[in-house]
């Protein structure tokens, strides 16, 4: 039995991955979708101090409390940087780091520094304008987001903390040594170059033919996908 651990992206909380939580159970395996501070169920929690290194503690102190070990490990969109940083503080529990449609980061970077430079300046502005300074109103929805599930998930993506957004990361045990593979949206040209450096580190790499959500969109695919990761 595998523990897959998901580190879910920005504006977004474990309610997400409700269509994936039958599909991995079925097949044996347990999948654990925590909600990171201040989002989610956990929005009466945000404040303006909330950072990269919140998040981190947040999904640390997880494997901790539940002693998980040999976990594969699924970051999404901005939680490929949170959850490189909880390969680095957390390594002998850590199975396998998957980034999925994710942010890779190096050791200093945070998501607006690997964000396009529009994309980057639109978030400070929207935090600036709409969000007291410190809350990032959330992206809209993929266009291929069927109009049930937008109904679903849209009121339920909250904003952001900036900070969570503008921490660098800090690896303090030095480059990661765990293995690392790379799921690739091929409808979302925002991570191609991510997924491109992947394939030229020898990474495990795999591509699905889906916008940015896949576990909204295509569960039952990324589901099957994950498990042969898993199993590798």
């Amino acid at each position: 039995m595998a523990d897959i651990l998901i580190v879910h992206g920005a504006w977004s909380a474990g309610w997400a991955w409700k269509k994936m939580r039958p599909l991995i159970a079925g097949a044996g395996h347990r999948l654990w979708t925590p909600t990171m501070t201040g989002l989610g169920e956990r929005q009466h929690l945000a404040h303006p101090d909330i950072d990269l290194n919140t998040h981190i503690k947040d999904i640390t102190t997880l494997l901790t409390m539940e002693d998980l070990r040999d976990v594969v490990l699924v970051g999404h969109s901005y939680g490929g940087i949170v959850a490189t940083g909880v390969a680095d503080r957390a390594r002998e529990r850590i199975a396998q780091l998957i980034y999925l449609d994710a942010y890779v980061p190096a050791d200093g970077q945070s998501a607006l520094d690997l964000a396009s430079p529009a994309t980057a300046a639109r978030h400070q502005a929207v935090a600036t304008k709409e969000g007291d300074g410190w809350r990032v109103t959330p992206n809209p929805l993929p266009d291929d987001t069927s109009e049930d599930d937008a109904q679903w998930a849209a009121p339920r993506r909250v904003a952001q903390p900036l900070k969570t957004l503008s921490t660098p990361l800090q690896l303090i045990a030095g480059p990661l040594t765990v293995k690392r593979s790379y799921i690739l949206c091929t409808r979302n040209p925002a991570f191609s170059s991510f997924g491109a450096a992947a394939r030229t580190a020898g990474w495990t790499y795999r591509e699905l033919d889906a916008s940015h959500n896949p576990h909204i969109t295509m569960p039952q695919t990324l589901a099957a996908m994950l498990l042969d990761l898993a199993a590798a």
